[in-house]
């Protein structure tokens, strides 16, 4: 026997589910069983409206637990959208005439291989001018003049770097090499491939690939940091590379290789020190030597205006 239930009298989906419950029950009981007026068709009503109770009960709480996770999820948005790290401007500074003055110690194998040799000179970093990229953007061009440590002698002309700042990052244009310097946002832990630019399947900058380790990592984050007897108050390292293959001390009867990568900025200041460092110890063929494309320079800065 099929029971008549008014669909219009359901004002929501709890009701329409119940309506169906009663209806497969009823394909189960014999005719008559829930005849209008008698005592099961008023306990099949009172089934409904319980179910309908319980069902807003739970759809009430349902609710209250959705507006709780609204309330949530818009308290951490808000958080979101009001956290800010330092700016590229603060950290890397460009403007015409900005200066660096730098101690560099560069590293070069000596005759044959057979070590590793320092020169130490100064180099001065000037922003002499702007231009627009091939993309549109605002780039800078940056004259590194070199002299002896001295200071007997003149500055001369040592080559031509371009920096361009984004939204995002700075890439840094130096011996047609393009770096991804700095990048947003400057907080400790961040990461970013330095190199992305760089065609590392020319065999002659494989060794800038991503798979030798090379992943650029924002640390000590407002931290000091000491260059030549000078305190920096608010500075940010950039970790870069830090592998010696195989690990171990340095066997000269054994192949080795070594990198390394490590560049700190201060706020207001820019770059205030460099480290790198790539070599390659190599006993085959003999005689046992440092590889020609050896080679490491470390900065640190003298002044800045």
């Amino acid at each position: 026997m099929k029971l008549l239930l008014n669909s219009s009298s359901f004002s929501n989906i709890s009701f329409i589910i119940a309506k169906h419950i009663v209806q497969d029950l009823l394909m189960m009981v014999s005719p008559g069983f829930f005849r209008k007026g008698s005592l099961h068709f008023y306990q099949c009503k009172l089934f409904i409206l319980r179910f309908y109770l319980m069902s807003m009960k739970n759809v009430i709480r349902g609710l209250f637990f959705v507006g709780v996770f609204i309330m949530t999820f818009t308290s951490c948005k808000k958080e979101t959208e009001t956290f800010s790290t330092a700016s590229l401007q603060e950290f890397f500074p460009l403007k015409i005439g900005k200066k660096w003055i730098y101690r560099i110690d560069s590293i070069v194998p000596a005759t044959f291989g057979v070590a590793l040799l320092t020169k130490t000179y100064h180099a001065k970093d000037t922003v002499v001018s702007t231009f627009n990229d091939n993309q549109g953007r605002l780039s800078y061009v940056i004259f590194r003049y070199i002299r002896d440590t001295a200071g007997k002698q003149p500055w001369t002309f040592g080559t031509t770097i371009h920096a361009t700042p984004t939204a995002k990052w700075v890439e840094y244009v130096e011996n047609n090499l393009r770096y991804i310097k700095i990048s947003l946002p400057i907080t400790e832990g961040y990461s970013w491939y330095g190199h992305a630019f760089i065609d590392t399947r020319n065999t002659n900058y494989t060794y800038l690939d991503k798979l030798n380790g090379w992943e650029y990592t924002w640390q000590n984050v407002n931290q000091s940091y000491r260059v030549l007897n000078k305190t920096y108050d608010s500075t940010a390292t950039i970790a870069q590379n830090d592998e010696t293959t195989p690990p171990g001390p340095f066997d000269p009867n054994n192949f080795k290789q070594r990198t390394f990568g490590k560049e700190v900025y201060a706020k207001g200041v820019g770059l205030i020190h460099k480290n790198f460092l790539y070599w390659t110890w190599q006993t085959t063929p003999p005689p046992a030597k440092f590889q020609d494309d050896s080679y490491g320079i470390r900065l640190d800065l003298i002044s800045t205006n």
